[in-house]
């Protein structure tokens, strides 16, 4: 896979997502900060560039069986997929997740003062995410299968959203995605990366492995849409003005 240092990180893991666990282990953001290239994230975390290139080509070259390219997918199968997997896992962990922060800090609050503060920025989150979801199921992708069904139809037949421009929505949903991480990784800093302390019982250690998971699965969720959904959708929608 050729590659250019003028590529963004966001644009290399949309060629290859095993690429995220290459930016991830040097605690670069790929998904919500994508937008930059390796030289500019590496200046700003005062990292080597090259060791960073050399971990980056050594995972490019390397075996690619069974890897799912969502570059390549139809927009309408990718946000479905998107709201199957990632969005319904969102609403299956969050009551859950709740439920066992509230537990960790009656239990073990006064000993760990840490997670009141992780639990009130998880609830927030909460909140933020459900809300922002809708507004993607309800607003932002109808319109992007529309456009979809719309490439062939006519121009008088072609409807311009009560929102003007897919830009318009796009902007929003990238901003609260900026929000989402920033909240995150507030959570891990507090959570120490989420290694539970020696006192930590069965459901201490669970809730954390669960909030690392649901960082995980975040970035991917983040990652499909910044970084492949949204810029062809835009493109798809400034071909069809042409």
């Amino acid at each position: 896979m050729e590659t250019t240092k003028q590529e963004t990180i966001g644009a290399l893991v949309a060629k290859d997502y095993r690429l995220a666990t290459v930016f991830e282990s040097f605690g670069i953001d790929f998904c919500c900060k994508g937008n930059r290239s390796i030289e500019e994230a590496c200046e700003t975390k005062n990292i080597n560039s090259q060791t960073v290139w050399t971990a980056v080509n050594k995972m490019l070259n390397s075996a690619t069986e069974g890897m799912q390219d969502f570059n390549f997918w139809p927009l309408d199968l990718l946000a479905d997929y998107i709201e199957k997997k990632h969005h319904r896992y969102v609403e299956e962990r969050i009551p859950l997740l709740k439920q066992y922060l509230n537990k960790l800090c009656k239990v073990h609050g006064q000993a760990h003062p840490e997670l009141f503060d992780i639990t009130e920025l998880f609830n927030q989150s909460a909140g933020e995410l459900t809300a922002h979801m809708k507004k993607e199921e309800f607003i932002l992708f109808p319109y992007v299968r529309k456009m979809l069904k719309d490439q062939e139809a006519p121009a008088s037949e072609k409807s311009r959203p009560h929102f003007g421009t897919v830009k318009n929505p796009i902007k929003m949903m990238m901003d609260e995605h900026e929000n989402e991480g920033d909240r995150f990784e507030k959570i891990a800093k507090l959570a120490d990366d989420f290694t539970p302390p020696t006192d930590a019982c069965s459901t201490y250690r669970v809730t954390y492995a669960l909030l690392d998971e649901f960082k995980t699965d975040l970035h991917q969720h983040i990652h499909l849409e910044n970084n492949i959904l949204f810029p062809k959708a835009i493109e798809m929608e400034a071909r069809m003005q042409e």
